[in-house]
């Protein structure tokens, strides 16, 4: 089912790369979270419909929930898609970035087995992968002090 899951995101990105844009666009207001080198690097596609994989063994595994929830944004690899109305919401730009690092950090097929395994066992509001992106934008949200995003995710995976 990896395999399958990680076709489909090939696949949905493939066909979003002529509308894709580079989060430098966000360079100032991440300025001190985030690299402008990592910046140049991590994309995002605004959308109407968030993109999500609804193959039968998902949902046979207990993720049906997840599929079929209402997000504002999700993260496939280097490049998340995110809904117009949230578009303008820098937390949630944020908060995909940090899922952008811990696929970079644990390589496709380890990211979606461990987001696979989290949200089975603790459910979305508890999965440590969430909770990590959530605990960040939150401290972005906060005007807490710069921190390395990339460090701190490398560190804390």
């Amino acid at each position: 089912m990896i395999e399958e899951i990680e076709s489909w995101i090939y696949q949905v990105n493939s066909s979003h790369k002529e509308v894709r844009r580079s989060c430098s666009i966000f360079e100032e207001h991440f300025n001190g979270f985030y690299s402008p080198e990592f910046m140049k690097t991590a994309f995002f596609v605004v959308t109407d419909e968030i993109p999500k994989p609804d193959f039968p063994g998902l949902r046979e595994a207990g993720l049906g929930d997840f599929i079929d929830m209402d997000l504002a944004g999700i993260t496939y690899n280097d490049t998340y898609y995110i809904k117009k109305e949230a578009a303008n919401e820098l937390r949630v730009h944020f908060h995909e970035l940090v899922h952008v690092l811990q696929w970079r950090e644990l390589a496709p097929q380890g990211f979606i087995e461990r987001y696979i395994r989290e949200i089975q066992y603790f459910g979305y509001n508890n999965a440590p992968l969430e909770n990590m992106a959530y605990a960040l934008d939150g401290h972005y949200q906060s005007k807490g002090r710069h921190l390395s995003v990339e460090q701190f995710v490398r560190e804390n995976l």
